[in-house]
């Protein structure tokens, strides 16, 4: 398994990325359809605040400063209009800008893909925009192909060994958030696909304190559940195709790292331990995320038993391949539905 995202536009219109084994620019044979994501699905209701969204970062070390990982890793916040810099809002002493509690989401792109294509493939802005919550992109580090990665685990992505503390770089976003706006630090979430997906579970494992809720698309836990020690629970949804090409369904070996990842179902099956759920895998109401398929296609199973406000979940899409066609509205609002629902206690 090779993790490879190749990027296309289709009638001058950024389409989505896709995971595959074709090569960069080439549209993989399961590239969603330009027709369903759009450039048009990205608002522009939606103000950036933080650096320039074209701004590459350099090879970096942590430096142990938080602000300095900040500036030297540039991320864009993308904020509801109605908290804009430009709305009229106000500020406290402290410089923030005077509202609501706001939830943030965190969205990690795959590897070799970027923020804006990530966003919207997952339909992330116009939900977000809609219900007022605070949506971060921030860029993953250029291996030595130029290529955007995650430090996620052993198996995903760091192929030339480069030691980039991605943990570190991702909270002090958080903090650099919480400096500028009135967060709402029980609902920090973040979202991911492939490598994207496995730096997602990492975060849950080693800033469980600040990450509420992740939501997983073809992504997977340490195989070695040893390097996990999450000190709160943290709920867990893991979205997978069971004929995922790239990071295949029932677990397989990296390619390049040639290190083996767990199944699907083990990830859920290892969080439902940390999180301390007595109960079986029990399947609910499927969902209807791919709008090619009749009816509902994507199987959804949770953990019973697991502690008050706590959800470990498996969603199964049926035939589905690495980068699924999904309906963008309806991924995103039941990404926005189950982080809603899980807040921290």
């Amino acid at each position: 398994m090779r993790f490879r995202y190749s990027l296309f536009f289709a009638a001058s219109s950024l389409a989505a990325a896709a995971c595959s084994e074709s090569s960069p620019g080439t549209p993989p044979d399961n590239a969603p359809d330009s027709s369903q994501n759009t450039t048009d699905a990205q608002p522009d209701v939606l103000a950036d605040a933080g650096s320039d969204a074209d701004s590459k970062p350099d090879p970096w070390k942590n430096d142990g400063s938080y602000v300095d990982l900040v500036a030297k890793r540039p991320y864009v916040l993308k904020v509801p209009s109605a908290y804009a810099a430009d709305a009229g809002v106000s500020t406290d002493d402290a410089g923030r800008v005077v509202s609501p509690p706001l939830p943030l989401v965190i969205l990690l792109h795959g590897y070799s893909a970027n923020s804006d294509v990530e966003s919207i493939y997952f339909g992330t802005l116009p939900v977000a925009e809609e219900r007022k919550w605070l949506v971060a992109l921030p860029e993953g580090t250029p291996d030595s192909q130029g290529k955007q990665f995650w430090n996620a685990t052993d198996a995903c992505c760091d192929v030339d060994g480069m030691g980039i503390d991605d943990v570190a770089y991702l909270n002090a976003i958080m903090d650099d958030v919480a400096s500028k706006y009135n967060l709402d630090k029980k609902r920090v979430f973040l979202t991911g696909h492939s490598n994207g997906g496995f730096m997602s579970y990492r975060m849950a494992c080693e800033s469980s304190g600040r990450v509420a809720a992740i939501w997983s698309l073809a992504g997977a836990m340490w195989l070695d559940t040893s390097k996990c020690k999450p000190t709160e629970n943290v709920s867990i949804a893991e979205i997978h195709g069971d004929a995922d090409e790239s990071v295949n369904y029932d677990g397989g070996i990296s390619t390049d790292l040639k290190k083996e990842y767990p199944s699907a179902h083990v990830t859920v099956q290892d969080w439902a331990t940390l999180d301390k759920c007595t109960g079986s895998l029990k399947a609910g109401d499927p969902a209807d995320l791919v709008p090619s398929t009749d009816g509902a296609e994507t199987k959804v199973e949770r953990y019973e038993g697991c502690p008050a406000g706590t959800s470990v979940e498996l969603w199964t899409v049926q035939g589905g391949p690495h980068s699924p066609f999904f309906d963008a509205t309806k991924f995103s609002n039941a990404t926005f539905d189950f982080f809603a629902a899980h807040p921290k206690p």
